[in-house]
């Protein structure tokens, strides 16, 4: 079976095949190189969904799209579905140095975060989503150099260190992702 990604991020690709792959059967998680749609929607779902339709009908495959972020409680929830923009382009680096300054006189008691991640699978007309998530705080600096997005700045209950700082195949298995996919594959071994 194959599935489209719905995305160019290429450690996002990474990121699902090493999940998806050895956990479902005969399954081929290929890249899209489509057309990038818009995202304006107004929620994680929404913007999950542009994205799985428009690969869906450019490559005429099931498609897979995710939309996630960091919501982080004392900014209402924000960045949330503006984290890849939040510092007004698509660089991980700004993104993270604005959130970490907008943070700076937060006392550590109070920069509680939540990563979240929506899943959109789309196959004609049936459409089905996941959603996970994965608590922790927003630390003081960067640290690590695995992972990607705000993974370097996020530290997960549980652990004194960053996403970054932890092996992928830890990550993988306990992240917002890995709670969507752990869904996902559910679904699809059924």
């Amino acid at each position: 079976m194959k599935l489209v990604l719905a995305t160019h991020n290429q450690g996002k690709l990474a990121e699902l095949r090493a999940i998806l792959e050895p956990a479902v059967p005969n399954l081929e998680l290929i890249g899209y190189d489509g057309p990038e749609p818009v995202e304006d929607g107004t929620s994680y779902l929404e913007n999950a969904l542009i994205k799985a339709r428009a690969a869906a009908k450019h490559t005429g495959l099931p498609a897979i799209a995710d939309d996630s972020g960091v919501a982080v409680e004392i900014l209402g929830g924000s960045p949330g579905i503006f984290s890849a923009h939040w510092a007004g382009g698509r660089d991980n680096a700004a993104n993270r140095r604005l959130l970490l300054s907008q943070l700076e006189d937060v006392k550590d008691d109070n920069r509680a975060a939540a990563f979240i991640c929506t899943i959109a699978l789309v196959d004609g007309e049936d459409e089905i989503s996941f959603t996970g998530f994965w608590n922790g705080s927003i630390a003081r600096s960067e640290a690590g150099e695995f992972g990607h997005g705000y993974d370097s700045v996020f530290i997960p209950n549980g652990f004194d260190v960053t996403a970054a700082q932890l092996e992928p195949e830890v990550k993988n298995a306990l992240s917002h992702r890995a709670e969507a996919v752990a869904s996902l594959i559910a679904f699809l071994r059924a």
